[in-house]
């Protein structure tokens, strides 16, 4: 069985932040808002293998919990702001921060099974 060629996974995680095809670097990654291509339309890379699930949920909402605990601290010690208007600005960051995160993470995630054969991509038929 021939060994498959190291694959560099920074490099796959950054191709993969920036929805490209970790393979090549050139092809989109996903064809929706969360959708991965089956395959890359350059250098015909299957990307159906990889399992994300729930990875970039969790790690949006850790990352955006993370961010957005000590801006409403430090916004409500300093500012003393309305709770209206507290809760609308901090639902506004929360949501836009998500909303980034998300498609990218998912990229990384995809990347980083790529680089390493995990999810199906390893996998000989």
């Amino acid at each position: 069985m021939p060994q498959d060629p190291i694959r560099d996974t920074k490099r796959a995680m950054w191709l993969g932040w920036k929805r490209k095809c970790p393979n090549c670097g050139s092809g989109p990654l996903l064809r929706s808002y969360l959708k991965v291509n089956d395959s890359c339309t350059v250098c015909t890379q299957e990307l159906f293998h990889h399992k994300a699930d729930d990875g970039p949920a969790y790690l949006t909402i850790l990352i955006v919990g993370h961010l957005m605990a000590p801006v409403m601290h430090v916004a409500f010690v300093t500012y003393r702001p309305e709770p209206l208007v507290m809760f609308t600005l901090l639902t506004i960051g929360c949501v836009a921060l998500s909303l980034y995160l998300l498609p990218r993470l998912k990229g990384a995630i995809v990347g980083l099974q790529w680089a390493r054969g995990l999810g199906g991509f390893g996998a000989r038929g």
